[in-house]
């Protein structure tokens, strides 16, 4: 559930936009059958019932749209029914507002038409309305369009009084924009991901994939998309452009896209202002502006050495920039474990009494990340039984472990779970150590 991606509601006449004749290509019938569903479920308490019924009335009689939803969502029936019977004020608050899908906006094809005109070799696409389990908007599969009802028709009305921590902060920040309302522009650019090739590996990657569609939307309504990253983004760019060049070579998508945390002035998605910030110098300066759009959307986003290429080609940055050495900046940022205590002995042992390690870092760390797997020695050497976790001043990280004379132990601190103030990954640690016999 805590990644959203743009995707709201759309249309009902999408093929008048190719000048092609009527043929349906947005479908809505997933809902009333997730209701029908739903209503049937709640008819009993025993939970194999549930999921019994729950597949047989919804998912065995899914569209297309819905089956590739669960398919790139990992979706269970079990999720589903899960989630109805922790959130049944969620659900009847909810209900009515994803009716509102099934009328759609009739305002899309125009708009459509625009982009055909700026971008010929545009693809028809189909967008299914479907109801998820709370955990994507929605995403794009081939040339399917697939969202999630339930988050995309709700409002600030809308009860989320039964989730609690991030999911609640989730929701809130999601329902207070009323996302209905913004159907047509999140729409165009969703349908722009159905024409792009990949959605890359890193950073510059995704940023160009995401930013791309933006600048779409922008040539196509002339309103820029309407979420906060756009309002903060041209007001920083310099402190931006620079933070950006530190990590555009790596894979630290989490710091730049899909980050919506509960923090007073955080501000998630950056990647997609950066993307539309470097697509849109090019745009703007190249002559043939169909040829410059043509060559943004058909970007291989999985190929990386095209995309430095291209980032080269646009001149955002003044001057090239050297891979190595940008990453080996980036790396100078990274917190470090620094020691963990008790410390072993000379000969590397740690006495089988002890029942705390801490582990302490560089700098102070975000509280509300981390991530520990087994080591080296795999789940046999796995001595970690408890997490208390970080210290008042995050500079460390306690485990409670469970030791037994005569064994190995090992464990892992990974990066990208535990995280510094900034949310620069940290660099992987393993903590392994022998007991006396």
């Amino acid at each position: 559930m805590l990644r959203l991606f743009c995707l709201f509601t759309s249309i009902l006449n999408i093929t008048l936009a190719f000048g092609q004749q009527p043929k349906q290509r947005v479908f809505s019938s997933d809902i009333d059958r997730f209701w029908l569903a739903y209503d049937s479920v709640r008819t009993t308490s025993d939970s194999l019932r549930q999921v019994a019924i729950f597949t047989r009335l919804y998912l065995a009689k899914g569209t297309p749209g819905l089956r590739a939803f669960q398919q790139v969502e990992g979706y269970t029936a079990a999720e589903w029914v899960g989630s109805i019977r922790r959130h049944s004020k969620f659900w009847n608050s909810i209900r009515p507002s994803t009716q509102l899908a099934k009328t759609g906006a009739q305002n899309l094809a125009p708009y459509l038409a625009k982009f055909k005109q700026l971008y010929p070799a545009l693809r028809p696409a189909s967008i299914y309305f479907t109801m998820g389990a709370l955990r994507s908007g929605g995403t794009t599969k081939d040339s399917l369009v697939l969202i999630g009802a339930e988050l995309e028709t709700g409002n600030p009305q809308t009860d989320i009084s039964e989730f609690t921590g991030k999911d609640h902060a989730f929701l809130a920040s999601v329902y207070a924009r009323t996302p209905f309302q913004n159907m047509v522009p999140l729409n165009v650019h969703e349908y722009v991901h159905t024409q792009e090739h990949g959605s890359g590996n890193t950073v510059l990657a995704r940023a160009l994939n995401e930013g791309t569609c933006d600048l779409v939307v922008e040539l196509v309504t002339g309103k820029k998309v309407q979420l906060p990253y756009m309002t903060y983004g041209p007001a920083h760019e310099a402190e931006l452009k620079e933070r950006f060049k530190l990590e555009l070579f790596t894979d630290n998508i989490s710091n730049w896209f899909y980050n919506q945390l509960d923090k007073p002035g955080h501000i998630s998605d950056l990647g997609y202002y950066m993307g539309y910030a470097i697509g849109k110098r090019y745009y703007q300066q190249a002559r043939d502006k169909q040829q410059a759009l043509k060559e943004l959307i058909e970007l291989d986003f999985n190929n990386d050495h095209a995309i430095e290429a291209f980032l080269t080609k646009t001149h955002y940055y003044p001057q090239p920039l050297h891979k190595a050495q940008v990453l080996a900046a980036y790396e100078q940022r990274r917190p470090v474990v620094t020691r963990f205590w008790p410390a072993p002995d000379a000969e590397g042992y740690l006495d089988a009494a002890v029942r705390e390690i801490r582990i302490e870092f560089s700098g102070p760390m975000d509280p509300g990340g981390h991530s520990t797997d087994y080591g080296s020695g795999g789940k046999a050497a796995f001595p970690v039984v408890k997490q208390p976790g970080f210290g008042a001043d995050a500079h460390f990280y306690t485990y409670q472990v469970a030791l037994q004379p005569g064994h190995s132990y090992s464990f892992v601190l990974n990066g990208g779970g535990f995280q510094d103030e900034q949310g620069y990954p940290l660099k992987q640690y393993e903590v392994k150590f022998r007991t006396r016999p």
